[in-house]
């Protein structure tokens, strides 16, 4: 039995009903995994896949989905299955037709993410690691933000990139900004927020019927000025979703500085995942901030 067909039978034992495709059609985006979409003239779904056969990747994202279902505040693409073949890992998911932004659904995501990050919990981290994109993600229970964010954001990080030969210059900037990283909270202790984790411009969208819906997700529990950095590290979000998310909570002062601290994050991780010229970027940023608290 081809991986294919393993893939067909699961979704029919889910359902209760047999999938025989018609099309099996590659998917365009994203850069960690094959996507595709399989439909049978009747029901179509959208079938990430990824080498090896373990499912923990998968099943990770497949909770951190539930967990933003859970939310009942911004739509996600329903969770069909997740398994393994001999060959490879999948994630089955509901197909959704999308269309591109307007200025109300821009609004609408603003308002809906703000409603997200009102869900809380005891303390920051959640209750699985995870993955930032094909990363591992450490998510650690942490009642303390500076040192979840030292320890299991910036300084795991800091690790794969010393580990993965990046430069002696990076590496101690790094190592000097993790030992002043709490003067960049201080006077500040935010909410337990619930997180996508990897909001940038490619993990959103509309459907046709003009609801904003996000995918991808490396949720935890952090605060909440991190997904709103994110989504200004690659091109930024229409103007329209951040009116809409300050008028619905407001940021507190010294957001630009942390949004530099935390869009680190995701810079580490491109260098860890691509190389390139992240390295520039990383060491350039680091050294920002290290001013900053001089």
């Amino acid at each position: 039995m081809s991986y294919w067909e393993s893939i067909f039978s699961d979704i029919g034992r889910v359902t209760g009903k047999v999938f025989s495709p018609h099309h099996i059609t590659r998917a365009s985006g994203g850069c960690i995994h094959d996507s595709h979409i399989i439909d049978d003239g009747e029901r179509a779904f959208f079938v990430k896949i990824h080498p090896g056969n373990d499912d923990d990747l998968f099943q990770a994202e497949a909770e951190g989905l539930e967990a933003i279902r859970s939310a009942n505040a911004i739509r996600v693409p329903r969770v069909i299955t997740v398994g393994v073949t001999a060959q490879l890992s999948y994630l089955v998911l509901e197909r959704l037709n999308l269309r591109p932004a307007t200025v109300r659904s821009a609004a609408q995501l603003g308002e809906l993410l703000a409603c997200q990050h009102r869900v809380s919990a005891s303390s920051f981290g959640w209750h699985r690691d995870n993955h930032i994109g094909a990363t591992p993600q450490p998510n650690s229970n942490c009642r303390e933000w500076s040192s979840f964010w030292r320890r299991y954001r910036l300084g795991h990080q800091l690790s794969l990139a010393q580990r993965n030969g990046a430069s002696r210059n990076l590496v101690d900037l790094g190592e000097q900004l993790l030992e002043r990283l709490d003067g960049f909270f201080a006077g500040y202790r935010p909410a337990v927020s619930l997180l996508h984790g990897d909001l940038w411009g490619g993990n959103w969208a509309v459907t046709t019927d003009g609801q904003p819906v996000v995918f991808d997700p490396a949720v935890y529990f952090g605060d909440r000025e991190a997904d709103l950095a994110m989504t200004e590290l690659f091109g930024g979000f229409p103007a329209d979703f951040y009116a809409a998310y300050r008028q619905a909570w407001p940021l507190e002062t010294g957001y630009p500085a942390r949004r530099a601290l935390y869009n680190l994050y995701h810079v580490l991780n491109h260098l860890n995942l691509f190389g390139g010229g992240y390295q520039a970027q990383a060491e350039r940023m680091l050294g920002e901030l290290l001013a900053q608290t001089r």
